[in-house]
């Protein structure tokens, strides 16, 4: 039983350093010299197919329409916040 506890706490150690690893790895990526814009169009196609799946699995017909005209939006105003968001370099 010690040899069980012991084990499971060498693996929860291991996994947060890798998890604090990647963080850091993350952090020191290449930044682009120049704004990158995402395609609002692709992200209300994207949106609207997962509102889309997820209205018909919970209200059927009537949920797929509802939720894919609230996830075609959602991902309309998403990706303009994104665009938006690089305007301006801080």
């Amino acid at each position: 039983m010690i040899q069980t506890v012991t084990k499971r706490n060498i693996v929860a150690v291991l996994l947060v350093f890798v998890l604090l690893l990647l963080a850091a790895v993350d952090g020191m990526a290449h930044r682009r010299p120049y704004p990158h814009h995402h395609s609002k169009t692709r992200g209300a196609i994207v949106g609207g197919i997962v509102g889309g799946v997820g209205g018909a699995l919970l209200g059927g017909k009537k949920g797929a329409a509802i939720g894919a005209g609230a996830g075609a939006g959602t991902g309309y105003l998403i990706q303009r916040h994104r665009n938006r968001k690089h305007r301006y370099p801080r």
